[in-house]
C-alpha cells in the first residue's frame, strides 16, 4: 500500500513508514494524513510486521502543519477552518494513539528538521535515532498556536514539565547531540550512516521476542500513571502471559543450551 505523501514497505518483518513529500519538507497536508493513517493501520494489523519505522524520503523528517493549507482554511472563516481541522485530528491523533499502543516497537529515523507535528510524531515513537544534523522545534508558538500530536503529553513525560514549559513557549530549536541529553532521542548517528544504523536497531527488535517487547511497552507507558500495587500486579499478569508465549520456550531452552535464541514471535 502507498499514495505519493506516504509510503509504506515491509521487508523482513520491518514495516518501514516513509514521509514523502519532499518539497514541501513533508509539512502534513490532508495526503499526508490519508497516508499515514493508512500506513499506521497496515502496520497495526499486520501480524507478520515486528517492527515499525518511520522515516522521511529526503532531507527533513517533517516541518509541522501545512501552513499554505492552514490560511486557505481561515481565509473561508474560522468555524471553516476548525472543522477542517478536526478531521485533521481525528486522523492523526488516532495514528498517534496507535504508534504508542500497538504491541511492536516503532523507531523515528530523523534528520534535518523535525518541527511541530514532525516533533510530536517523533515523539510518540518508542525509540527515536537522529543524524547529526537534526534540528527539533515545538514550534507551534511561533504561529500563535497550541501543541497537537500528543507532543505536550510526550514532551512532559520525557524531559519533565519546566524544561517542557521552556521547549514549547520558547520554540527554540534543538540540537541533535542536546535531543539526546535530554531523553528526546536515543541515539546520535552521522547523517551519512543513519539509514545503515536505523536498519541494524530494527533488524534487532523484529527478530526479538514481538509480544514480550508489546508488554514491555505497555508497562512502560502505563508506569507513570498507575499506582505501584497496580502497577506491581500488572507486571505479574504480563510476566504470567509471557510464560505462554513460544517464544518464552526458546528462550529458556536457548539458555540451558548455550546458544542464541530464534524467536518468531508467537
Amino acid at each position: 500500500m502507498s499514495n505519493d505523501a506516504v509510503l509504506y514497505d515491509v521487508k523482513d518483518a520491518i514495516a518501514t513508514i516513509t514521509l514523502n513529500r519532499p518539497k514541501a519538507l513533508n509539512a502534513l497536508n490532508m495526503d499526508l494524513v490519508e497516508g499515514l493513517v493508512a500506513a499506521v493501520d497496515n502496520a497495526a494489523n499486520d501480524s507478520a510486521v515486528r517492527c515499525v519505522v518511520i522515516c522521511s524520503s529526503s532531507e527533513h523528517f517533517m516541518a509541522g502543519g501545512d501552513l499554505m493549507m492552514f490560511k486557505e482554511w481561515r481565509d473561508q472563516g474560522v468555524s471553516v477552518a476548525q472543522n477542517h481541522l478536526n478531521g485533521v485530528f481525528d486522523g492523526v491523533h488516532g495514528s498517534v494513539e496507535k504508534l504508542m499502543t500497538m504491541d511492536k516497537p516503532v523507531i523515528a529515523s530523523v534528520q534535518g528538521a523535525a518541527a511541530g507535528f514532525g516533533l510530536s510524531l517523533m515523539l510518540a515513537c518508542d525509540l527515536a535515532i537522529v543524524a547529526d544534523n537534526a534540528a527539533l522545534s515545538m514550534a507551534y508558538i511561533r504561529i500563535g498556536t497550541t501543541p497537537d500530536g500528543g507532543g505536550s503529553h510526550s514532551l512532559t513525560r520525557i524531559v519533565g514539565i519546566r524544561k517542557a514549559m521552556e521547549l514549547a513557549m520558547l520554540a527554540e530549536n534543538v540540537g541533535a547531540q542536546a535531543a539526546k541529553e535530554l531523553g528526546l532521542a536515543n541515539w546520535v548517528v552521522p547523517l551519512d550512516d543513519l539509514q545503515a544504523e536505523t536498519a541494524k536497531i530494527a533488524a534487532r527488535l523484529a527478530k526479538s521476542p514481538t509480544r514480550a517487547l508489546g508488554r514491555t511497552k505497555r508497562l512502560i507507558n502505563q508506569a507513570q500513571d498507575t499506582p505501584l500495587a497496580d502497577h506491581l500486579k500488572a507486571e505479574q499478569d504480563s510476566f504470567c502471559a509471557s510464560v505462554a508465549d513460544n517464544d518464552f520456550g526458546e528462550g529458556i531452552n536457548a539458555f540451558i543450551e548455550r546458544r542464541k535464541a530464534t524467536f518468531t514471535g508467537a
